[in-house]
């Protein structure tokens, strides 16, 4: 049988190593023996093999012919292969048909290709990290100017983490049987679960009841008007989630999270230090203003320290990067995941996401591409993604200012992408600046109307895929930037 010479790393004179790709060309053999010999062998390897992964040319054009073949339905058998073949100057070299006959007649079992497949691609992927190694040197050592070192390091990593998920995030068909299994799991977590959710709690508990909690994967908008507190909702969310972690150790080494979750927090309009000062004022109960202005007394200190000491070891990550491309920002939260876990994303705020290369020309696709890309990110890490939107001004010149879908900017590919589409909208924002002249019975009503809904917002729920619309209340706290449940008949527990 003519076999091609495998490589390995040889030392020759003086310090001098000639580094050749790490292959296996044995392997390749015995599992192209045995699928020439058995076809049914091909249905037992992974979806991931392909013919790029066989490190000699002809066997990735051979593997590639049998693929074609069997998932056509015909035969594969050397006969019929060696005709494909007979212009191929490869093929004529290692012996033509007599070498397909001799794969054929020292095949393996058929059911050892599994294992063969296995040798093959991890060697494809030593191949790929020898190259990706060789590219980052060579990036590394060709100081351009327009290219810094951070961005050469985010590049790297996002290189290596897909090459470290290749293969994984392509399941191919389930059977019925294991996505029944999944789904019944699911229902029995959220069963177990106080109020039943199947999905991260935000903490809110009408928004919860509406919501089922956050469910991994799914991609959800909060838009609003300027003012209308939707940084601060993301953020009141944002902190409860992480406030509440809690893990249990696994067999095998890992984490699983139990309550609350580690969260990923881009703002991209505000500093790190700025929204934690939302959060200091949100578990102190000091007005954001006041601490900001440095108005406090002793006391008022004392309680600002006691909470910044109490959510210190909250898993909350902000990065306040600005103007951070939507592959940065994957690459980062695939970092955040792979170091410390990750149960939830925040985006403050999509129209702030840029896209590489992007000129502005077309904003419509620019945020059609964000928004696949949120959508795929959610997917691939299996956590939910609460991207913030603003409003186009339309919405001020209408009587109703009540948010609707169609008022999303470039709301075509937001509205198709996400799972969820929210809207904060307080009314007391509207009021309050259509005062009438005091001393007038209209402005005594407008008082009482005020006092009335100053403390309500409502999360309007113009799209769930997974259940119904709808409009929750909330209790909204100005002073502090901070929501709760709004008390009521039975149920005073406004957080």
């Amino acid at each position: 049988m003519a076999l091609v010479p495998a490589l390995d790393l040889r030392p020759v004179s003086g310090d001098t190593v000639i580094t050749v790709a790490p292959s296996n060309i044995e392997a390749e053999q015995a599992l192209l023996g045995a699928l020439l010999y058995d076809n049914a062998a091909y249905e037992r390897l992974s979806d991931r093999l392909q013919a790029r992964h066989f490190y000699e040319p002809f066997h990735q054009r051979l593997f590639a012919a049998l693929e074609i073949h069997i998932r056509k339905g015909q035969l594969a058998e050397p006969i019929l292969l060696a005709d494909e073949f007979k212009r191929d100057p490869a093929f004529d070299e290692l012996g033509g048909l007599r070498y397909l006959a001799d794969l054929v007649d020292r095949a393996p079992p058929a059911a050892n290709a599994p294992d063969y497949a296995r040798v093959i691609y991890d060697l494809a992927l030593r191949r790929d990290l020898i190259r990706i190694g060789g590219e980052i040197t060579v990036e590394a050592q060709a100081h351009e100017a327009d290219v810094s070192a951070r961005d050469q390091i985010e590049s790297a990593e996002q290189k290596l983490y897909t090459l470290a998920e290749s293969g994984t995030s392509s399941t191919g068909f389930v059977p019925f049987a294991d996505a029944l299994t999944g789904a019944v799991q699911m229902a029995a977590e959220a069963y177990s679960r106080d109020g039943g959710l199947a999905g991260v709690s935000t903490g809110l508990t009408d928004l919860d009841k509406q919501l089922g909690g956050l469910h991994p994967s799914d991609l959800l908008i909060l838009a609003g008007r300027p003012s209308m507190g939707k940084t601060a909702l993301a953020t009141n969310i944002a902190f409860h989630v992480a406030r509440h972690y809690a893990w249990e150790p696994q067999p095998d080494g890992s984490r699983k999270t139990v309550n609350g979750g580690v969260v990923a927090f881009f703002s991209l309009e505000m500093s790190a230090e700025q929204l934690a000062m939302r959060l200091l004022a949100e578990v102190s109960g000091v007005s954001s203003d006041r601490l900001r202005k440095g108005e406090i007394d002793a006391s008022e200190f004392g309680r600002v320290r006691d909470g910044a000491i109490e959510v210190q070891e909250a898993p909350l990550f902000i990065d306040a990067t600005g103007g951070l491309s939507i592959a940065k920002l994957t690459a980062r939260a695939r970092r955040l995941k792979r170091q410390h876990g990750l149960d939830l994303i925040v985006v403050d705020y999509l129209q702030l996401v840029t896209t590489d290369g992007s000129k502005g020309d077309n904003r419509v696709q620019e945020v059609s591409t964000i928004t696949g890309g949120l959508k795929a990110l959610a997917k691939e890490l299996g956590v939910p993604v609460i991207a913030l939107s603003q409003l186009s001004r339309q919405v001020e010149n209408r009587e109703d200012k009540r948010p609707q879908l169609s008022d999303l900017r470039e709301s075509g590919s937001i509205e198709q992408d996400a799972d969820v589409v929210m809207f904060v909208y307080r009314e007391a924002y509207y009021l309050s600046r259509a005062e009438p002249r005091e001393g007038t019975p209209e402005h005594m009503t407008w008082q009482e109307d005020l006092e009335k809904i100053n403390h309500v917002a409502d999360v309007i729920i113009g799209k769930q895929r997974h259940g119904p619309i709808g409009t929750v209340k909330l209790h909204f706290h100005g002073d502090t930037t901070k929501f709760g449940n709004l008390a009521r008949e039975g149920r005073f527990d406004v957080r």
